[in-house]
């Protein structure tokens, strides 16, 4: 059944030119063609319309999957699809090759590709008869040019020596393809191979090293600059008698080896031989000579890029430390990850510093910029903070010198309008307490997840990045790790990367921390593999993908009896634990203690009760912030088994004066603290804590779902309760 679409009118032009016309649509299944495409088939030359199995046959068949293939691409590249087919008869002899020519589309309604191409016949004569090709001198040229469009356009795309050796072994030169290559280069006088294809290994061994006055003609091409051209075996003996023996076992019957130059240097020399004798005519001589000069080209590149990658991979890692020996009672792994733009270096790192008593410094930044501006700034500062930790200093005053060196550093290298500044998170570990006390600059929170799989973002106090304010302020937060919990730091480029925002990110690797069972270095692999794909095994190393920023990663486990995983796990229940401070001046962590404590109970069983423990502690917390002038410590713990836990949360200040009960009137605004917490929990108290107090309440879960706060307050009492409070939150 044919389409019912007439072919464009402009057939007629085209067939003077020996271009046919198709049209093919899959939901019909039927492709049309013209009376010369019908002809470049092999079939009577009229318009007829031809079912898809009728064209198959007409197909070699590797060439038919090859088209569906290449369609496919087009349409998701938005280009336009060309393929070299072999048309063949009835025995699958093949009778000639075209070349078609298409812009496929692609009915989403339909699920059908349609395509309006063109067919042009590829003069590919039998080797050696340059009469032939020289009857259809404007084919072949056509087809050149096509070629030499191809090979330009891959080798322009080729990143390494190794994938322009590649592209080089693929090419298909119309009329008088290669079958044996070999690219030469020079190292000081000797000529090396860079690479070959066509010969076995040993085979080239006399060629991979000789002077460069050696009777060879690579070596002559690059000696004088001009090409070498062979036409028979009689030709290479007779003008090169001395290396003839080596080129004789090969059986090829002609040799072209042109130089390769860059920039009016001559780097090496390309050769192609061939099995059949190749006169070498103009033409042919012009199609080598623009390959060899785009080869050079694309192996210069290709040869400054990894020059300036390797520069710049050791530099990187120059900067960043070795872990050094294994900590007693600490696992740690580390991850640092360049960019895949630009220089692939920048101001991302991480570092751990030795300190008295067995203690260590864990620090992870990002110097603003990925140049080698701010990969040198990042030596300096890293310098500076190994230097002031080294002295004794306190995370807070690590930090406030740090910011003051890096202020002073910025000014002295950059304009005014061109400062730079850098984010830090400091930290200094006990390993024998599993105490970590740390601040932060600008930086991302740490995450801890814990030993039973929770992860939380833990809210730390911190100031302005480093040389933004030279006399910033950075108050130091504590935390205190339980056995198996495992501390990250990293860098915003293992967040955000890929279009996401901070909570997407976050999102994203949290499924990671909590579902992954395997060990800490598998676990760096795990994070890293989530943003970017396969990370190279090493404590360093860059991913050969590209991506948004770099990647700067630091695990630490307080392993004590295990990390939480394989048969040294802990045995007894795991206990979730997490330490806040709220302070005076910053009543706007109310609200992230309250995240916290959400995430604390995600899978707590009862969300009437979970409600109720975010409500009683934001009471809490605000009562001491209105009724005192001190700080507010929030200690929160989960322990217990999985449907009998118990949460216990308990907030301590430094006033004198205890809360009590009381009976607010109707219209009074506050003084219902207490009276919610004896209605909501199961179990609370105030206690004296020699200066100061705390006030804490518990929840035991309900495998029923019910919730505290007595018998005769069912669950739908308690959660208006918690609605109606919340109101104000």
């Amino acid at each position: 059944m044919c389409t019912g679409e007439p072919l464009p009118e402009v057939g007629d032009v085209l067939a003077a030119l020996g271009t046919g016309l198709w049209h093919w649509d899959t939901a019909a299944g039927r492709v049309t063609v013209d009376a010369e495409a019908a002809r470049l088939l092999g079939l009577p030359a009229e318009r007829t319309s031809l079912t898809e199995a009728q064209t198959r046959a007409r197909l070699h068949p590797v060439d038919w999957n090859e088209i569906t293939g290449v369609v496919r691409l087009a349409v998701s590249e938005h280009t336009v699809a060309e393929v070299r087919i072999r048309i063949v008869d009835e025995r699958g002899q093949v009778i000639r090759v075209v070349r078609s020519r298409s812009k496929p589309s692609y009915d989403r309604v339909r699920k059908a590709y349609e395509l309006i191409g063109t067919l042009q016949e590829v003069t590919e004569p039998t080797p050696g008869t340059s009469a032939a090709r020289s009857a259809v001198t404007g084919d072949w040229r056509r087809s050149r040019e096509a070629f030499l469009l191809d090979a330009g356009r891959a080798l322009a795309e080729a990143r390494s020596t190794e994938e322009v050796l590649r592209v080089a072994a693929g090419l298909s030169m119309p009329g008088f393809t290669p079958d044996g290559l070999a690219v030469f280069g020079v190292s000081g006088d000797r000529l090396t191979v860079i690479g070959h294809h066509g010969q076995p290994q040993d085979d080239m061994d006399p060629f991979v090293d000789m002077p460069l006055d050696t009777d060879y003609p690579a070596a002559e091409a690059v000696r004088t600059g001009r090409a070498v051209y062979l036409s028979s075996p009689g030709q290479y003996r007779s003008r090169y008698p001395i290396t003839w023996p080596l080129a004789e076992r090969f059986g090829r019957q002609s040799w072209a080896f042109l130089p390769l130059v860059a920039g009016g240097r001559t780097m090496g020399a390309w050769m192609a031989a061939f099995t059949y004798p190749v006169a070498f005519t103009p033409d042919e001589r012009s199609v080598l000579t623009t390959v060899a000069r785009m080869l050079a080209q694309a192996l210069s590149r290709a040869g400054a890029a990894e020059t300036q990658r390797e520069l710049t991979d050791d530099l990187q890692r120059t900067m960043l430390p070795a872990l050094g020996p294994e900590i007693p009672g600490m696992s740690i792994a580390a991850r640092y990850v360049p960019t895949g733009g630009g220089l692939q270096v920048g101001g991302d790192w991480y570092d751990m510093i030795p300190l008295p008593r067995g203690r260590f410094a864990l620090v992870i930044g990002d110097v603003q910029g990925h140049d080698v501006r701010a990969a040198a700034l990042m030596g300096q500062l890293r310098i500076a903070l190994r230097a002031y930790a080294s002295e004794g200093h306190r995370p807070d005053a690590v930090l406030s010198r740090a910011s003051h060196f890096f202020h002073s550093l910025a000014d002295s290298t950059e304009g005014p309008s061109d400062l730079r500044f850098a984010t830090c998170f400091y930290a200094e570990v006990d390993p024998t307490t599993g105490v970590v006390e740390s601040a932060r600059a600008g930086h991302l929170d740490p995450v801890v997840r814990m030993a039973d799989g929770t992860a939380l973002i833990l809210a730390t106090e911190g100031g302005l990045p480093l040389g933004v304010d030279p006399d910033s302020d950075y108050p130091i937060s504590r935390l205190a790790l339980e056995p198996g919990d495992t501390l990250m730091l990293c860098t915003d480029g293992l967040v955000e990367t890929g279009g996401h925002d901070l909570q997407t990110g976050w999102d994203r690797l949290r499924t990671v921390l909590e579902e992954h069972g395997g060990d800490l270095e598998e676990l760096a692999d795990a994070l890293v593999q989530a943003v970017h794909g396969p990370s190279s095994h090493h404590t360093t190393g860059p991913l050969a993908d590209r991506r948004d920023d770099d990647i700067a990663l630091v695990l630490v486990c307080w392993r004590d009896e295990s990390c939480g995983h394989g048969p040294s796990a802990v045995a007894r229940p795991p206990v979730r634990r997490t330490v806040l401070t709220v302070a005076q001046a910053e009543p706007e962590r109310i609200a992230a203690a309250r995240q916290l404590l959400r995430d604390l109970l995600h899978d707590w069983s009862d969300e009437d009760q979970r409600d109720a423990a975010v409500l009683l502690l934001s009471e809490v917390l605000t009562n001491v912030l209105v009724h005192t002038d001190a700080d507010a410590l929030l200690v929160a713990e989960v322990g217990g088994k999985p449907g009998e836990r118990l949460i216990r949360v308990e907030v301590t200040d430094s006033g004198d004066d205890l809360p009590h009960k009381r009976r607010p009137g109707e219209m009074a605004s506050s003084g219902r603290g207490l009276m919610l917490i004896e209605l909501l929990s199961d179990a609370w108290g105030v206690a004296p804590r020699g200066k100061g107090k705390s006030i804490w309440f518990e929840f035991y879960e309900s495998r029923e779902g019910g919730s505290g706060g007595g018998p005769e307050d069912g669950p739908d009492a308690v959660s208006g309760l918690v609605d109606a409070f919340s109101e104000g939150e």
